[in-house]
């Protein structure tokens, strides 16, 4: 055997040298995944954050099958189709007031990459020299060039370092903290040159679930916008109602300049994004000056198949009561957190909407802790898909999952934990 193994396939946030072999999937259905290997897997992930009603929904499945029939894909410059223009004014109707543009892409960090060059196209457009981006500390919003720089720095990206562009990094408004946060952006924004605020709203994900209130949310916007900075909202994770509403900024009662969705968008059932933008900025590149254009474009720009899992998506969330489902998990969340509350082997129990997160404390924490890969290989062992961000546990289900499924989940964490001072003979 090669050192790479049998299989060609090279995959993600995978160290093929020490990694298990990967299982097989052959089908899923609401919260459950079927393996050649293992039997019977509940998605206490929902598939790295895409899948919201649970696998393989009826009618977002149906309206796939239909829209393949008729027409597959289209050059979307200079043409369009009629999913692509319903999804559009369905996702105006329905995300915060002020955005009325919607550009197309294929997946959440193109869908912040579209996000933070409108907003330098902006202002270039306009003669208005702004060209820095701040973020937020620990942040993440994507793997491509533009979206690693606004993240933190580390070991994601130390190895392309020379190509990222210098970000102003703001502490994360961790709780009776907020104030330095609040002055980070205010002394930034102050030299009239940011264009751009990035920032997930209310809970940093691959940051390690960390969470901040809706206050603060609110005002962060209004320091940005009183220095005529954009506010861009990353909602590519926090979207469709992960955080108990529709979209996360609107508990702030915040309407970006620009906000960003994917994940959630078809349901997760295929890979579509959509970057909203107030009309102020389509306007800057309106113009009889073709220099003016959004350079921007992907192949599978507003693909009519993920248009129509888009829609069949919106339709469900029109007709459905999907935020009382997702009210009725977030409870059942809280029960569970509530119990291990009074267990000291965990700390920073935390939860927003339906994500659950809690720290298992060891020597060596955050991302890279060697308790991570083996909390992954038990969880996998007892049925249960989870992959914690390395001594952080998150539970992020879809909305179907049952309550024999979750008490499971959470049964596998305390064991899980069991585990894992056993083998360090504490």
């Amino acid at each position: 055997m090669s050192s790479t193994g049998t299989s060609p396939v090279w995959h993600p946030f995978t160290q093929h040298a020490i990694a298990p072999p990967p299982l097989t999937i052959t089908h899923a259905d609401g919260a459950h995944l079927w393996t050649l290997e293992e039997g019977v897997i509940i998605d206490a992930i929902s598939s790295w954050w895409v899948i919201t009603h649970g696998h393989c929904h009826p009618q977002i499945m149906a309206a796939i099958k239909e829209q393949a029939g008729t027409l597959d894909q289209v050059i979307f410059a200079g043409f369009t189709h009629e999913p692509a223009e319903q999804l559009a004014r369905e996702l105006i109707d329905l995300a915060p007031a002020g955005l009325t543009r919607v550009f197309y892409s294929d997946s959440g960090s193109t869908s912040v990459e579209v996000a933070l060059k409108m907003a330098l196209g902006h202002f270039h457009n306009l003669g208005d020299k702004r060209t820095r981006v701040l973020a937020l500390e620990h942040a993440y919003h994507g793997d491509t060039i533009g979206t690693m720089a606004p993240g933190a720095r580390g070991v994601f990206n130390d190895a392309y370092a020379p190509l990222l562009y210098d970000v102003t990094r703001i502490p994360f408004p961790a709780a009776n903290n907020e104030q330095a946060t609040f002055d980070a952006i205010d002394e930034a924004c102050r030299k009239r040159d940011v264009a751009a605020l990035i920032v997930e709203p209310l809970i940093l994900g691959a940051g390690g679930m960390l969470i901040y209130a809706p206050r603060v949310l609110a005002e962060m916007a209004r320091i940005a916008r009183h220095y005529g900075t954009l506010l861009i909202a990353d909602e590519v994770m926090t979207g469709w109602g992960r955080t108990g509403t529709l979209f996360a900024c609107e508990q702030a009662a915040v309407s970006p300049d620009i906000l960003c969705t994917a994940k959630g968008l078809t349901g997760g059932a295929i890979p579509l994004a959509a970057t909203l933008a107030r009309e102020g900025i389509f306007a800057s590149h309106y113009s009889q000056d073709r220099t003016k254009t959004f350079f921007h474009s992907s192949s599978f720009t507003a693909n009519p198949v993920a248009c129509a899992a888009a829609l069949a998506n919106t339709k469900i969330w029109r007709h459905e009561p999907v935020l009382e489902r997702i009210a009725k998990l977030a409870e059942k969340q809280q029960r569970h957190l509530n119990a291990i509350g009074v267990d000291n082997r965990f700390s920073n129990i935390r939860q927003i909407g339906t994500i659950a997160a809690l720290d298992i404390t060891v020597t060596d924490g955050g991302y890279m802790a060697s308790i991570g890969p083996r909390l992954q290989r038990h969880f996998l062992a007892h049925g249960v898909l989870l992959r914690p961000l390395g001594n952080t546990v998150y539970v992020m289900p879809p909305y179907c999952i049952s309550s024999d499924d979750l008490d499971h989940v959470y049964s596998s964490i305390l064991s899980g934990e069991q585990l894992v001072r056993m083998e360090a003979g504490q």
